[in-house]
């Protein structure tokens, strides 16, 4: 068992290296206390397909942390959350950002909330909905990000009263977002899109970032 946890612990650290990301000890705390309670409810709630704490620091943890030097916030919506990630991993990397966890399962919810309990994260919102029926904060979200949460043109129909005037959509994306990227919605532009490097993976991840068209006008 000490085994597996140094093979956790030194993955975390290397992956955080990599990343050129710091972290203060309470932070590091936090973060292999997310994976132990991530693999302690998977076996009974089968919250992810990934199975063992060393691919969850992986595809879960440094995934999640590999976008962190875009994400501004001031507030950030997860949509389509799951087990809590991106949102609570980047929550735990930046105390000042406001993070709403947003899914409609109840026990992804539940381990959301038992999560944001017991590491102490006082910068974390939970909530249980539909994004189509999800009544945001007043004024909207400064940027709303997904995983794999559903494709471009859904994500961005699905959330756009959710995003702040001048605010910013998030998306973490594989290869086929080239095929995506033609069905966007009218008035939605492509901002930026960055590649992702996550430690220890092989496969190709990008950012994708978008704003309304007249936000853009608005800011030049």
């Amino acid at each position: 068992m000490t085994a597996v946890v140094d093979t956790v612990e030194a993955r975390l650290d290397r992956g955080l290296e990599a990343l050129d990301i710091s972290v203060d000890e309470e932070q590091r705390r936090r973060l292999l206390a997310l994976v132990g309670l991530l693999h302690k409810w998977n076996r009974a709630y089968n919250l992810t397909a990934i199975r063992t704490p060393e691919e969850m620091v992986t595809r879960h943890l440094l995934d999640s942390a590999a976008v962190l030097p875009f994400v501004k916030g001031p507030e950030l919506l997860d949509v389509g959350s799951g087990p809590g990630v991106p949102g609570l991993v980047l929550a735990i990397l930046r105390p000042s950002l406001a993070v709403t966890l947003l899914d409609s399962n109840g026990k992804k919810v539940r381990f959301q909330r038992q999560a944001v309990m017991e590491l102490g994260l006082t910068n974390v919102t939970s909530e249980q909905s539909r994004v189509e029926a999800f009544d945001p904060v007043s004024g909207g979200y400064g940027q709303v990000i997904s995983r794999a949460f559903s494709s471009l043109g859904d994500f961005v129909s699905l959330t756009s009263s959710l995003v702040a005037p001048g605010g910013e959509w998030l998306a973490m994306k594989g290869p086929a977002v080239d095929d995506e990227l033609g069905g966007l919605p009218e008035g939605i532009t492509l901002v930026a899109r960055h590649d992702i490097a996550v430690p220890f993976e092989t496969g190709r991840r990008q950012l994708v970032v978008l704003r309304h068209r007249y936000s853009i006008k608005a800011c030049t």
